[in-house]
């Protein structure tokens, strides 16, 4: 199974954000469409970072309340793992576990065509397990 199951899925919408909004705006954004994370695109749907509830944290920690009128920019992860619509389902619970993030944006030709978040993974896994489950159950009672 592969990523662009999931996004065959769930969908290629992407919640974004300039990089000159407010760490307050951004709050207000997550809060607003109750998610994790917003990705922040420069020219051409190209990722330049990703913001998510825990570098809000972090920064509100490190900088005060203060820091809600700082640009997203400033709070922002600029190394962002991404992934393909190729990639399977196991490499990315893998990445996602090793890496501790729970967003991975999908790239193709250096654009952003969907995002996975770990709830997704595990959805998809879930139901491939009632899959199998119910396969098994079926061959069980018709052997």
């Amino acid at each position: 199974m592969t990523v662009g199951i999931i996004l065959a899925g769930k969908g290629r919408d992407v919640v974004t954000i300039e990089p000159a909004a407010t760490l307050a705006a951004a709050v207000n954004l997550l809060a607003e469409k109750r998610i994790g994370a917003l990705l922040i695109l420069g020219a051409d749907r190209r990722v330049i970072g990703i913001l998510s509830e825990r570098d809000i944290v972090r920064v509100l920690a490190e900088r005060g309340a203060a820091a809600l009128d700082e640009p997203v920019a400033s709070a922002m992860t600029r190394k962002v793992s991404t992934c393909n619509e190729a990639e399977t389902i196991a490499s990315i619970m893998e990445r996602m576990t090793v890496g501790k993030f729970r967003h991975l944006p999908v790239v193709e030709q250096g654009r952003l065509v969907g995002l996975i978040s770990i709830g997704d993974v595990v959805k998809h896994r879930l139901h491939e397990m009632e899959r199998d489950s119910a396969a098994m159950r079926d061959y069980i009672l018709t052997a």
